[in-house]
């Protein structure tokens, strides 16, 4: 039997070089499922992204997904494209994270490197209270400058350090400060914040509004840090739990973020507060 992809949509692209379709996964020209590709926009048109991935029920755990996949990552190539990403969604009532088994297989099995995982806390009806002696104050504009030149940094730095080139590394970078902090601290449903311990600023925060579903306001967690020498005595705690009121200040009623893998102090904080995986993600270089 012969698998293959069936466009269902013409090409996609626009002015940048981004692209994206959709294609039907055909067995011998019947169809079993769909996969939709794109491009990052973060990283931009050399970055392609397996979207969805789906083979219908019965013609599951016959190879389709893989056939599937290595055919999508041929496309991508085609489409110039020195990488690829994808993200399996991690269900959340615990009687469906089987689910997720095949896929992670999937990605595992074809070479795919674990990058980061996305998380989630439902909030509290009240904002946490912080340590005594510390507290929260909004970033001042005289040091926004200095904040975004050392988040951009290390932000790239991340990326670079799992395996995006320096390129575009800094161009994610770039990319994010456009999109997300297009007035700097004044942008409509930012909050830029210093944690404040003894007078002395130990940490910075970076929170904005973000819709989860159109009936369940969000907010999300974009760069959380503690000064280096402030580390170890419980700042990334007390920075987390400032987000938390930040976020219930928005409306909100849950809070998101972002977390590379390989983190393990940061993703043991993380679960001790709450917070549980939505999406793992995955990269794999496209040789």
């Amino acid at each position: 039997m012969t698998t293959t992809l069936r466009p269902t949509e013409p090409l996609q692209q626009t002015d940048d070089g981004a692209r994206s379709r959709t294609y039907e996964v055909c067995v011998n020209s019947r169809p079993v499922g769909t996969v939709a590709l794109g491009t990052d926009p973060g990283f931009g048109p050399a970055v392609g992204v397996i979207r969805a991935l789906r083979i219908d029920g019965p013609d599951r755990r016959r190879g389709r997904g893989t056939v599937a996949a290595l055919a999508a990552e041929e496309v991508l190539r085609g489409w110039g494209c020195g990488e690829v990403l994808a993200s399996v969604e991690i269900p959340a009532t615990a009687g469906q994270a089987e689910d997720a088994d095949p896929a992670l297989r999937l990605v595992t099995a074809l070479g795919y490197t674990e990058r980061s995982s996305n998380m989630v806390k439902p909030l509290p009806s009240r904002p946490p209270g912080l340590p005594a002696g510390t507290e929260g104050r909004p970033l001042e504009d005289s040091e926004y400058d200095a904040w975004w030149a050392a988040t951009a940094t290390r932000y790239a730095q991340a990326w670079i350090d799992r395996g995006a080139s320096p390129e575009l590394a800094r161009a994610k970078a770039e990319t994010s400060r456009t999109e997300a902090l297009p007035d700097g601290p004044a942008t409509p449903g930012v909050s830029l914040s210093a944690l404040v311990h003894a007078g002395q600023v130990v940490g910075t925060l970076w929170v904005s509004r973000r819709e989860e579903t159109p009936d369940e306001p969000g907010a999300y967690v974009y760069d959380v840090v503690v000064g280096e020498d402030q580390r170890g005595n419980g700042y990334g705690r007390a920075l987390m739990l400032l987000a938390e009121g930040v976020a219930l200040g928005f409306g909100a009623t849950r809070l998101g973020l972002h977390v590379f893998a390989g983190n393990t102090p940061a993703i043991r904080l993380y679960e001790s507060l709450g917070y549980v995986t939505t999406h793992r993600n995955f990269r794999k270089a496209l040789l």
